[in-house]
């Protein structure tokens, strides 16, 4: 099927399906080649192939067999090449059948990432799949995750088991071992009790004995001294050596025998007891010893059982985590030693993949309404983190719902082709070529999808095949996107490749230069210079130029009035700019006005209609009011003109665009055509008064310099009596020939102002002449003021040529006080250097201090010469009335410079003494210098940013438009006194053009001064003042209920107009528009200090 290009009412960019791109082809590309160098004609299959693409020459097939028109349509049988016309080389598609899918990478590494999305995969990981740095499961089969884990715990328990029992054994002997011990001590029971007992018979025996023995020996010594002690024992002594026997000696060992028997007779149980204990003891040690021994023995049972429960665990856990992408919807990333020990030890378990063709599975099994169903309950049931990403992933889930793509069209298995001639290829003057750097990407993915077929056929290596595949996903990467995902692919020259996403985006893109903009056809372009006798709808057009640019109508003009018969011989004649042409090009030119644009365009005012007026010579001659409007002056500036061609264009010109028409800023509703710079000047001189000059007002009998009208006056400038700046005292035939002090200047000034404008009796300065321009818009239609304008611009440059106002160097007088005023900052200084050099004060303290030493000195000088000012003649007239200058730059040029700021922005405490008078030294010019440079490379950086401030904020605001008169909304906003004064407008000029959200009441006395929904008007304002009010509850573009838009009520009035905004206006744009206008305006108009 061919793409029908031309027939559209929209665009829309989606995705294709490979089905849709094979229909859209004519034919698959298979060779990377062009054109073959010799013949220069294109090589079959290759890129630019006429068997797919189409013919290079016009009814004529590759190999010639068929040429001309009569075998339109016939497909030669020999090349295969169509017989038609050639530029279906610009229509017809190519695709390549890519040898494994690819992911579009638009999908992948936007913000934020589709696939990434969809699938709930972090980007990064995404990448490690996409490039073949990991795996990633595509499905789970669950029966055989259940047998799996059912078989681990049986293991785990065998493991467990058998683990416990290779110990147990040794246990066993130590246990057996202990009681045997345990068996020895209990059988030695008896015999160590009953060795007790016996003990104390022993005991009780021997003492017997010992008595015996006793009695014995005291019976044979009788009444005699004893040869040596005697007694029972040591412990019992009856008498020592030479001493003789007590009396009842026998008796006395007999009670101490009985004694002693008597306490061992008592101790018997706590022998026995003493031995229970002792056999206790030797239990105890037998089963302590056992125990130490057993100790190390069991915790080496609880680890090993806990290691292999553990490491059994961890296999039941890896199994457990594998989800499924669409069950369970959670994606698992697997590292390839995971993956293959998962596949080992678990076959048919998951099925896992890299790269686009793994993604591409798990993308065909999303079923999009299960999901957004489910995504809708995760929205209502989690907050936080949680809601916001389901609330992301919705929203892509639901796009791809309800355009109908397939999720898996994200992912490239057809790579379309574009046609030849949107990609050429030309040949230089030396022979070379010159080709379009898509021919060169094309090539990258064809040669790398053909090495990976062979490779595929081969049965190469996984690692090689992996490798392939990553480097065609990449190069399609850099097809579709160069730079996107790692370094851009580049020629040899540096020069970054253009891929097919640069041909869309940004400036120089498809939309934005050819679709949105294109070059227009009846425009021209000139060098601007000023048209002083302009009125202010009228431009200066070149004879050349108009008659290029109305050439059609000039020529339909001549076939018309029969000078020429058809309009080949029309066109001759216009050629050689015979005279009936310059007629009828005249009379064309009345018909029709023409567009004036200056670049840049920053807001409506940049391009204005104006009725051209023939002119010799090449420049356009513009009027000097619109220079305003278009920030234009006559240093070189160019402009555009345009020819509008319907007739619905024409009227949109003569009743919307014409300049005359647009006299107001639509930002602040300010007059846009106020006199600036020499009107100015003239306006001044001619109202200014000048105290004893030729004709001026004496009193006196009788008085001179009293006038019975103003012509009589004018009479007396005119005849040279009477001085054009002199006081008079004329009668003023407005307030019924009352006299008024005044001067012929003024007298003329006023002739310029219409009927119901208040005489202007004073000295008229920029600021005056604005407000009698801004209030002749509120009284008077469009024309009456720029009729007002025109003569005010005509008598303006009359007197400020008249009033020969020039500048001399001389004009500049150097105050005599300065020299004081800088000894006096220098002693200051060299105080501050002292205390510096003492160590009283920082650096940055004498810093600080010295920047306000000499920005005091700087404003001393300042004042002094604006003390001085009358003195300085044509310097001090420019500044006072405000045509040009100000105290500021006149006490540059007659002061002293002051202080500048290095190109950090820090100021340099070395001030500049000179004044631009005196001339400054070699090291002040280049101080000077940083602040200039620094404002020229600022400009140059900053208006980029601030055009795309401007583009950023037009398309934010783009749909508002006034779509209703009433939504009927009763809230609005309450607006107050700003918090600084001088800052920001007062009450009363943000009030005026609003409507009141309710009744706006006289707190004093309860009169309604606005009804609800009543406009304010600048009297309503007023009084709204008068009364007290220091906060009104108005309608406003916040509050507005209208669905799309705004209403015009809330809205208010538009300031361009000075009336209620009309349907349909595009409020958006104006409001973006007036933000950007001025933002660009002040950067590239960047003043540093001194810069």
């Amino acid at each position: 099927m061919a793409l029908e290009v031309n027939d559209f009412n929209a665009i829309r960019i989606s995705l294709a399906s490979p089905e849709q791109i094979r229909s859209w082809s004519y034919g698959e590309v298979t060779k990377p080649e062009t054109i073959n160098y010799r013949t220069l004609k294109p090589e079959k299959d290759g890129l630019f192939c006429e068997k797919i693409f189409g013919p290079t020459k016009d009814f004529e097939c590759y190999c010639g067999k068929y040429k001309r028109v009569r075998y339109k349509g016939i497909v030669c049988d020999k090349c295969g090449v169509e017989v038609t016309r050639a530029k279906v080389r610009r229509e017809r598609m190519g695709h390549i059948e890519l040898a494994s899918p690819v992911a579009h990478i638009w999908f992948v590494k936007g913000t934020p990432s589709r696939i990434g999305l969809l699938l709930d995969i972090s980007p990064r990981a995404l990448e490690r799949v996409l490039y073949f740095a990991q795996f990633i499961v595509t499905e789970v089969d669950e029966d055989v995750r259940k047998a799996a884990l059912e078989q681990l715990q049986k293991e785990m328990d065998d493991a467990v088991t058998a683990s416990e029992a290779s110990n147990s054994e040794r246990i066993a002997e130590i246990e057996k071992a202990t009681s045997e011990a345990i068996d020895i001590v209990e059988g030695e029971r008896k015999a160590r009790l009953k060795a007790a007992v016996d003990s104390v018979k022993e005991e009780i025996k021997e003492l017997k004995e010992k008595q015996e023995e006793a009695l014995k020996r005291i019976e044979e010594i009788g009444p005699k001294k004893v040869p040596r002690k005697t007694g029972l024992d040591d412990d019992f002594i009856l008498a020592k050596r030479g001493e003789l026997l007590p009396k009842k000696a026998a008796e006395k060992i007999k009670k101490e025998v009985e004694k002693r028997i008597k306490a061992l007779e008592a101790s018997r149980p706590k022998r026995k007891q003493e031995a229970e204990a002792s056999l206790s003891a030797d239990i105890e040690k037998a089963r302590g010893a056992a125990l130490v021994e057993m100790e190390p023995l069991r915790r080496q049972v609880n680890e090993e059982r806990d290691a292999v429960r553990a490491e059994f665990l961890e296999r039941i856990e890896a199994i457990e985590d594998l989800k499924d992408p669409i069950r369970d919807d959670e994606c698992t990333i697997l590292p390839e030693a995971s993956l293959h020990e998962m596949q080992d030890a678990y076959p048919g378990l998951i099925k896992a993949g890299m790269g686009a063709g793994a993604v591409v599975e798990i993308l065909e099994r999303v079923d999009l309404d299960p999901l957004a169903l489910q995504l809708r309950v995760e929205i209502q049931e989690f907050s936080g983190q949680r809601r916001k990403k389901a609330t992301k992933r919705l929203r892509v889930v639901e796009a791809l719902r309800k355009s109908g793509n397939k999720p898996a069209w994200m992912v490239v298995g057809v790579l379309p082709v574009l046609p030849p001639d949107l990609r050429p290829m030309v040949q230089l003057d030396g022979g070379r070529f010159a080709t379009s750097d898509l021919n060169d990407l094309y090539r990258r993915v064809i040669n790398r999808n053909n090495r990976l077929k062979r490779l595929l056929e081969l049965g190469a290596p996984e690692i090689i095949i992996r490798n392939e595949k990553r480097m065609l996903q990449e190069a399609v990467d850099s097809l579709i996107d160069n730079g996107r995902r790692g370094r851009a692919v580049s020629t040899a020259g540096n020069h970054k490749l253009k891929s097919l996403s640069d041909m869309l985006k940004g400036k120089q893109g498809r939309f934005r230069q050819n679709l949105l903009g294109k070059r227009v056809d009846y425009s021209g372009r000139s060098v601007i210079v000023v048209g002083p006798q302009l009125k202010l709808h009228q431009c200066g057009l070149p004879k050349k130029m108009a008659l290029e640019l109305f050439k059609p109508f000039v020529m339909h003009g001549l076939v018309a009035r029969g000078l020429a018969h058809n309009i080949k011989s029309a066109k001759r004649f216009v050629e050689r700019a015979r005279p009936e042409v310059w007629d009828i090009l005249d009379e064309v030119v009345k018909r029709r006005p023409v567009l004036l644009n200056r670049a840049p365009t920053l807001h409506r005012l940049g391009i204005q209609a104006f009725e051209p007026v023939l002119i010799d010579g090449s420049a356009i001659q513009i009027h000097p009011l619109v220079c305003t409007a278009f920030n234009a002056d006559f240093d070189g500036d160019q402009m555009a003109v345009h020819v509008p061609l319907s007739r619905a264009s024409v009227a949109e010109a003569r009743q919307i665009m014409l300049s005359s028409k647009n006299l107001l800023y639509p930002s602040n509703g300010e007059p846009v055509v106020a006199p600036t710079l020499d009107i100015v000047l003239g306006c001044y001189f001619m109202t200014e008064e000048k105290a004893g000059a030729r004709g001026a007002f004496k009193d006196g009998s009788p008085p001179s310099g009293v006038y019975s009208s103003f012509d009589e006056a004018r009479m007396a400038y005119a005849t040279g009596h009477l001085d054009l700046r002199a006081p008079i005292r004329a009668r003023d035939p407005k307030t019924d020939g009352k006299l008024i002090d005044t001067t012929v200047g003024r007298i003329i000034f006023n002739e310029v102002v219409p009927e119901g404008i208040d005489y202007r009796n004073q000295t008229m300065d920029r600021k005056a002449i604005k407000e009698l321009v801004a209030e002749c818009t509120k009284m008077h239609e469009s024309e009456v003021v720029a009729d007002m304008v025109d003569r005010l611009k005509d008598v303006g440059f009359e007197y400020a040529t008249k009033s020969g106002i020039s500048i001399s160097m001389n004009d500049l007088r150097l105050p005599e006080e300065k020299a004081q005023l800088l000894a006096d900052a220098d002693e200051n200084i060299a105080e501050i250097d002292e205390q510096f050099d003492q160590g009283l004060i920082t650096s940055d303290e004498r810093y600080d201090q010295a920047i306000n030493i000499w920005r005091k000195t700087t404003e001393a000088v300042q004042h002094v010469i604006q003390e001085r000012l009358p003195e300085y003649g044509g310097v001090y007239t420019m500044a006072i009335s405000g045509a040009k200058g100000n105290i500021s730059q006149i006490s540059q040029m007659a002061g002293m410079r002051g202080l500048m700021s290095d190109p950090s922005g820090r100021i340099i405490d070395l001030p500049i003494r000179s004044s631009f008078r005196e001339g400054l030294t070699v090291l002040e010019y280049f101080i000077s210098t940083h602040g200039a440079r620094k404002g020229l490379a600022d400009t140059a950086l900053r208006t980029a940013d601030s055009g795309y401030l401007t583009r950023r904020l037009i398309d934010v605001a783009q749909d508002v438009i006034i779509a209703e008169d009433e939504c009927g909304t009763t809230a609005g906003i309450w607006v107050g006194e700003p918090l600084e004064k001088g800052l920001f407008e007062s009450l009363s000029e943000r009030l005026v053009g609003r409507h009141a959200a309710m009744d706006v009441a006289d707190p004093k006395s309860g009169e309604v001064l606005v009804e609800r929904n009543g406009e304010i008007t600048e009297a309503a304002a007023d009084k709204i003042m008068e009364a007290g009010l220091d906060k009104v509850y108005v309608r406003s573009a916040l509050t507005c209920q209208t669905k799309r838009g705004l209403c015009a009520l809330c809205y208010g009035r538009d300031l361009s107009k000075g009336r209620q905004v009309s349907d349909g206006q595009a409020v958006g744009i104006i409001a973006a528009q007036s933000i950007g206008e001025p933002g660009t305006q002040l950067t590239m108009r960047t003043f540093h200090t001194g810069g």
